[in-house]
C-alpha cells in the first residue's frame, strides 16, 4: 500500500506555511517532503497556468487524474522515504486557491486532515506581489499587478474556497491558523496543530522556528527590467514537475532559472523591507477584500476585525 500523507498544509500562500513546515519537520514523529509537491489542482488554469502548454501544435496540461498511474506513482514516491514515520504531511500553498483540489483530495485521501493558514488579506496580497517581483514573475508596479494578475486577489479570497473544503471534507478535518497568531505565540499555535493531527506536542525552539526571511529590491527599476528580460524563463520553471515535459531546452532553462535565484537576484535584493503601500491602495483593498470575505468571521467563529486592521468580513 502506498504511504500517503496524514495531513496537508494547503495554503494560503505567503501566510507562514513554509515556516510551519519548517517547525513541524523538527518533530521526531513528523516528516514532510522538503519541497512543495503541487499534486492536486494542477488542472486549474488560474492557479497553475504553468501546467497548461503547447505540445507542438496541440494544447496539453499536467494530468493528475487517478487513472494517470504514472503521476500517482510519482506522488506516492515523494512519501516512500518517510514510510516509517508515524505522521507524514505535505505542504502545497496552491490547494486552497484551486477550484478542483478539494474534490481530488477527498477522492484520494478520504481521511487526510487539512491545515490552512490565513493572513490579513491586504498584507498577504502585498507580500505575494513582492514574492513575484523577487522571483521574476512581476514586471510592473503593485497597482498594475492587481489588474494584471487576478490570482493576487484570489489568493486573499478565503471564504468561498474554505466553504468548499468544509462542505467536501467536513469541518472536523480542517484547521485554520492565522499568521498573526503564529507570530504572536508559536508554541501555542504549534500545540494546536500537533493536537489536530494527533501527534505528541513538541517544544518549539525559538532559534529554529522561522523560515523564509526575505530581502527586497534596492532598485525597483533595475529589478523590473531584469524581470522583463527573464520572465519567459520563469514561466517554464514547473514544466518538468513530477515527470512532466522534458527536453534539453527546458533543462537549460531550469539551470538558468536556478542561477538567476542564486547569483543574479541577490545583487538587487538588499533592502530589509518593501516600500509602504499607498494609502489609497490600502483603503481600496481593505474594502474590496473585506467584501469578498464577508462572512469569514462567522464561518471561523472569530471576530477577525480584532486581528486584521480595517477588516469588516
Amino acid at each position: 500500500m502506498p504511504r500517503y500523507p496524514d495531513f496537508i498544509i494547503g495554503g494560503a500562500p505567503k501566510c507562514g506555511t513554509t515556516s510551519l513546515h519548517f517547525i513541524l519537520d523538527q518533530h521526531k514523529e513528523i516528516a514532510l517532503p522538503e519541497e512543495e509537491i503541487f499534486y492536486f489542482g494542477t488542472d486549474d488554469p488560474i492557479v497553475h497556468p504553468d501546467f497548461f502548454f503547447r505540445d507542438g501544435k496541440d494544447l496539453s496540461y499536467y494530468d493528475n487524474r487517478p487513472k494517470n498511474k504514472a503521476r500517482l506513482d510519482q506522488y506516492a514516491a515523494k512519501f516512500e522515504p518517510l514510510a516509517d514515520v508515524p505522521f507524514v504531511g505535505e505542504d502545497s500553498t496552491s490547494y486552497l486557491l484551486s477550484a478542483t483540489a478539494a474534490f481530488q483530495i477527498q477522492a484520494l485521501l478520504p481521511q487526510v486532515r487539512l491545515i490552512f493558514m490565513l493572513r490579513d488579506p491586504v498584507a498577504r496580497a502585498y507580500s505575494q506581489y513582492w514574492h513575484w517581483v523577487k522571483s521574476g514573475r512581476a514586471v510592473c508596479g503593485f497597482e498594475d499587478a492587481i489588474t494584471r494578475y487576478p490570482i493576487i486577489i484570489l489568493g486573499s479570497t478565503y471564504l468561498a474556497p474554505l466553504k468548499t473544503y468544509f462542505d467536501i471534507l467536513g469541518p472536523d478535518r480542517i484547521q485554520t491558523v492565522l499568521f498573526e497568531d503564529l507570530i504572536a505565540n508559536k508554541q501555542k499555535v504549534v500545540d494546536s496543530v500537533t493536537d489536530f493531527i494527533g501527534a505528541p506536542r513538541m517544544e518549539v525552539d525559538s532559534d529554529a522556528s522561522w523560515f523564509n526571511r526575505t530581502r527586497y529590491p534596492t532598485s525597483m527599476t533595475g529589478q523590473l527590467l531584469l524581470n522583463r528580460i527573464g520572465s519567459h524563463i520563469v514561466r517554464q520553471r514547473y514544466s518538468r514537475h513530477l515527470g512532466g515535459r522534458d527536453s534539453w531546452t527546458l533543462r537549460l532553462g531550469h539551470r538558468i532559472h536556478h542561477h538567476w535565484f542564486d547569483k543574479i537576484n541577490p545583487i538587487f535584493l538588499k533592502a530589509e523591507r518593501p516600500p509602504a503601500m499607498r494609502d489609497a491602495t490600502r483603503a481600496y483593498l481593505t474594502e474590496h477584500l473585506s467584501r469578498r470575505n464577508d462572512g469569514l468571521s462567522e464561518l471561523l467563529g472569530r471576530d477577525l476585525s480584532k486581528v486584521w486592521k480595517g477588516f469588516t468580513g
